[in-house]
């Protein structure tokens, strides 16, 4: 298939809500020729992250929006505005390239519009800079009701949160020291002539000065590293599991977390993990094979007690709520477009009732620790604060690491340009009720 007819059918079907990139892009990557794979990955993920800023321009642009159907043509010139800002290709490539793609999905009507709205777009660029410049969306990427709660939440860290989140994140590896230390990795990396360097919070994370694809680091194949953002990788580090515990890693998939927790215990522990799709456990099966590492993986629906747990209390919980993944916009930048301002309470009110599920199956002086990829109050500070003042057995300990800032029930981390993702923790102690 033809990279820029990809490139459009994939963003088309995240306008539409047929699917996320993260779902839509695998099935699109095998059917192009593997030359073209990285650039089919840079489109999307490029046209995704400005997508709030390129629509600006194509509201101008356009007489009239276009209708559903026809999103893979709006897709086309997207993409195309994308590349005239962002990439090195020459203006004449890409208007050609444009109008090829209109013809390539059957839609030759389209073909004058595209070489004329982007031959207009190379012309008046600097007048539309200057009449779209008052656009907070045309200045930020980002939609507007997120500037707005980041404004109110976080005034002092929006323009931060901007930046991080228009840029290419890191590639981050977290070591498996059942197999080796960090140390060692790093002078096997060295070897290879890899550039990277230790992060600065989790103790076994490396960040590399380039990203790579994984068949080309050192041991991947046998487990010595995975990819793992080092906001991430503190999950298993903050949760703290001990020889001999029981452990629930609750909203498992794809898996980093479980094998965090697992090399921790040298594969030692009974780790229970589960996750709702049991099509995401094959995911989390292949990584834990990899590694050399066992759990008991279930399927089935987290907060649905009944249907899975043995009445065996736990001595650690992770739950990784779901959230509205607006700590990894960098990774999943179509969260810009997928994502609705009614969609928090809703995430909000599901990340409470895990919580509610999940706490009677906590042992006492036991830890269960909260963790979303949210930079959002209302999935945080929020929902610990009522699930706190509802339950008299949770005591909230302060999260032990300098990663972040404190908040008033836990530990905010917002994504670094270059270092880790945006994330929140808190960690509870179930004490005794008197």
């Amino acid at each position: 298939m033809n990279v820029r007819v990809a490139t459009a059918k994939i963003i088309a079907s995240v306008l539409r809500g047929e699917g996320s990139l993260n779902t839509l892009l695998p099935e699109y990557l095998a059917k192009v020729d593997d030359r073209d794979r990285g650039l089919l990955q840079q489109l999307c993920y490029g046209t995704l992250r400005f997508y709030p800023r390129l629509s600006v321009y194509l509201a101008e642009l356009l007489a009239k929006p276009f209708k559903a159907k026809d999103f893979d043509i709006e897709a086309t010139l997207a993409c195309s505005l994308y590349q005239l800002l962002e990439t090195r290709i020459p203006p004449h490539a890409a208007v050609n390239e444009a109008v090829a793609t209109c013809q390539n999905l059957k839609k030759n009507w389209a073909k004058g519009l595209a070489n004329a709205v982007l031959r207009r777009f190379l012309r008046e660029r600097a007048t539309l800079d200057i009449k779209l410049g008052g656009s907070r969306e045309f200045q930020t990427a980002h939609p507007d009701w997120l500037i707005d709660l980041w404004q109110a939440a976080w005034p002092e860290q929006v323009d931060q949160l901007v930046a991080a989140n228009n840029h290419q994140p890191p590639m981050t590896l977290r070591v498996n020291q059942i197999r080796c230390s960090r140390d060692q990795y790093l002078s096997t990396l060295a070897e290879a002539d890899i550039q990277a360097y230790p992060t600065p919070f989790s103790d076994v994370g490396i960040t590399l000065q380039q990203p790579c694809d994984v068949i080309n680091l050192p041991g991947f194949a046998e487990g010595q590293v995975s990819v793992q953002d080092e906001a991430a990788q503190l999950a298993a580090q903050l949760l703290a599991p001990r020889s001999g515990q029981r452990v629930l890693d609750a909203c498992c998939a794809p898996g980093g977390k479980t094998g965090h927790i697992l090399e921790l215990l040298n594969n030692q522990g009974d780790v229970i993990a589960i996750d709702i799709a049991a099509e995401r456990l094959t995911r989390v099966t292949d990584n834990l094979l990899r590694l050399g590492l066992q759990a008991k993986l279930i399927a089935a629906d987290t907060a649905d007690i009944a249907s899975w747990w043995d009445g065996h209390p736990f001595d650690r919980i992770l739950l990784d709520a779901p959230c509205s993944a607006t700590g990894v916009i960098r990774r999943h930048p179509d969260v810009k477009l997928m994502r609705r301002p009614t969609d928090i309470a809703k995430l909000a009110t599901l990340q409470l009732s895990l919580l509610r599920a999940l706490w009677p199956l906590l042992a006492e002086g036991g830890v269960l620790l909260y963790a979303t990829c949210s930079t959002l109050a209302q999935e945080n500070d929020q929902v610990i604060a009522e699930f706190a003042r509802d339950n008299h057995s949770v005591h909230v300990e302060p999260v032990a690491t300098e990663a972040g800032m404190a908040t008033s029930a836990g530990r905010q981390l917002m994504p670094q340009i270059d270092g880790h993702d945006g994330f929140y923790f808190a960690r509870l102690v179930k004490t005794a009720i008197a």
